[in-house]
């Protein structure tokens, strides 16, 4: 799809012409008809208006990583992989602090429905356009088919039952009762089918085609074989991932840099949300992961609103398959007391009697937090925990920024490569580029991937870059869970081996005492660490760990019901500094945190909706 078709959805023929009122519309789902919208029938008389609201059901989905969408963009802060930083309001099903009212609840469910009305409304009503070819509207109805059924793919997932309108019906009709979560799953694989078997549907776009980033057939196979993995229905779903694998997809080889917008036009991309560096058309991905010497625009940096967890970092093995084990680099580190263990992560040259005064106050600074400093090495502290990154899963240094490596920043003209130290003393301009982030009180992971480096997009608060939402990488590895939940263990080896080779110098399966895959358990704990480590900041394993259900072992941990004080949780159990300091922790509240509310104002309008329990 060419970029500039983003313009297009937002233009005010788009709006009129979906029936949708962006700007005007309450809290009620279907409340969205604005009092000038273009008649019904003019809308499917011409080309230009039709192919409008077809458009337009592709616009609502940007919003999810952009300025209105609830929670920050990004499901991964939900998981153990990153935090909110606690300056910010979000993500509080995930965090123990909200009731049924949380907003949150209110706007995932009214954005959902607006897709699905959209959908709907081309799906019911573009056959009316005579002015477009019968093969093009049946191609867009496909698109719409797999697009609603996008919508109550996440809506099932998080409310397990939802109301299904296949119309687009008007405000105050919508009142019908919840469907089971296993009617609307039915829905979903429905849509999917009939939009699989449209023969005008291609499999793929060729990424030279003016049309490549449209829905194609294999993001309904990647769709349904998801449905399928919740159903257990793992035939069904080898099947369908077993069937991208004939279209022509095939991974990007340098993993780094394919999340740049230089590179966002590839093969490995089966469905993703497009963006622009034009106003308002943006992702905030780069605000929410960037950092202060990100470029910017108005030169104030991005905000690294989003904390990458050690939990989650951590679990990065060697690049050899050899599990890592702070223990082993510094005896005794799991029993220090957090602060204390922060002398491993400081900066060289720390000293009473530092000619540099910064250096000076520096190394008071952690006598008074609490650094175990006899445990300092003044000339090779840096190199010393440098070198615990160094010969891990190279992806672990693609994804985030760790202690002592360097980001390029576009802050000043220059373009210095920064460093990311602690404590912090530098500057913009000069030496010794110390990495500036927006927490600069405190030692955290950054994130590197959809950060912009250097000046290579206009504004990082307006980032140009993609979201992949499906890429083919993420279907090997269903391919291979799939396969082994059906027992051909073996067999799934394949497929996670073609995602690792591509990482250079990463063992395989199978390839030494460390890679050895000794069953189904064994295989199911390596593809679940596998999702992680390649997906990770896309937004993608909230999904995949509720399906598991090992979402709270992970973001809360093992022992919640079996602790009253939050600050015992042994999951990643909130913003964490990169020794183990906790900015803020997590509360449990009850297992009913896995299925979002029911919005409290759809209750009360609508009297057939129920709740889910223990809201």
């Amino acid at each position: 799809m060419e970029k500039k078709i983003i313009n297009k959805m937002c233009s005010s023929l788009v709006l009129a012409a979906s029936g949708i009122a962006l700007t005007a519309c309450n809290a009620d789902f279907l409340d969205t008809q604005p009092s000038d919208r273009v008649g019904t029938d003019l809308v499917w008389s011409t080309y230009n208006m039709a192919d409008a609201v077809v458009n337009g059901a592709y616009e609502r989905f940007y919003w999810e990583q952009q300025g209105e969408c609830p929670d920050w963009q990004n499901f991964d802060a939900a998981t153990d992989v990153c935090d909110l930083d606690a300056n910010w309001g979000g993500y509080d099903w995930a965090r123990g602090r909200c009731n049924a009212s949380y907003w949150g609840f209110n706007d995932w469910w009214k954005r959902l429905y607006e897709e699905i009305y959209r959908t709907s409304n081309v799906i019911n009503n573009l056959d009316k356009c005579e002015a477009m070819s019968a093969s093009e509207r049946a191609r867009d109805i496909a698109e719409c088919k797999f697009l609603r059924a996008w919508a109550y793919y996440r809506a099932n997932v998080l409310w397990r039952g939802v109301p299904i309108y296949t119309e687009p019906v008007e405000y105050g009709e919508d009142t019908k009762p919840r469907n089971t979560a296993d009617e609307v799953w039915q829905q979903i694989i429905t849509d999917c089918s009939e939009a699989i078997n449209e023969p005008s549907l291609p499999n793929k776009y060729a990424t030279s085609d003016k049309n490549y980033g449209r829905v194609t057939k294999a993001c309904a196979y990647y769709l349904r074989g998801q449905v399928y993995m919740w159903l257990k229905d793992w035939s069904k779903a080898e099947a369908d991932f077993a069937a991208i694998t004939t279209m022509g997809f095939q991974l990007f080889p340098d993993y780094k840099n394919m999340f740049k917008a230089a590179n966002e036009r590839n093969d490995e991309y089966i469905f993703q949300y497009q963006y622009t560096d034009e106003e308002g058309m943006g992702s905030l991905l780069g605000r929410t992961h960037g950092n202060r010497n990100t470029y910017t625009a108005d030169g104030f940096g991005c905000w690294n609103n989003l904390i990458p967890n050690p939990y989650f970092v951590d679990s990065y093995e060697y690049a050899d398959g050899k599990p890592f084990n702070m223990d082993e680099v510094f005896p005794g580190y799991s029993k220090m007391d957090p602060k204390a263990r922060s002398v491993y992560f400081l900066r060289d040259g720390l000293d009473p009697n530092a000619a540099s005064d910064k250096l000076k106050a520096g190394y008071q600074q952690m006598v008074n937090y609490g650094a175990d400093m006899s445990q300092y090495d003044k000339d090779g502290n840096e190199a010393r925990i440098l070198a615990i990154y160094q010969d891990r899963d190279p992806r672990m240094l693609m994804n985030f920024i760790t202690p002592y490596s360097t980001y390029k920043g576009g802050s000043t003209a220059d373009c210095w490569d920064y460093t990311l130290r602690w404590p912090y003393i530098g500057s913009d301009n000069a030496a010794p580029y110390d990495l500036r982030t927006d927490t600069n009180d405190r030692f955290y992971y950054l994130w590197r991937k959809f950060v912009p480096e250097g000046r290579e997009t206009k504004n990082g608060l307006n980032s140009d870059i993609d979201t992949p939402i499906f890429r083919y990488a993420g279907a090997l590895i269903s391919l291979a869970e799939a396969l082994n939940e059906q027992g051909k263990t073996d067999e799934a080896v394949k497929y996670i081996n073609m995602v690792r080779a591509r990482i250079p110098g990463l063992a395989l399966l199978n390839s030494n005492e460390y890679t050895k895959v000794t069953g189904q358990d064994n295989m199911r704990e390596r593809i679940r660490n596998e999702y992680g480590w390649e997906l990770c900041g896309e937004g993608q394993l909230y999904w995949k760990q509720l399906r598991w259900d090992t979402w709270l072992d992970r973001k809360l941990g093992t022992n919640r019901t079996l602790v009253s004080d939050p600050s015992q949780l042994n999951g990643s159990n909130g913003m964490t500094e990169i020794w183990g300091t906790k900015r803020y922790t997590n509360n449990y509240i009850g297992e009913h945190v896995k299925l979002f509310a029911v919005p409290q104002g759809e209750l009360e309008r609508n009297p057939n909706l129920t709740q889910n329990p223990g809201w």
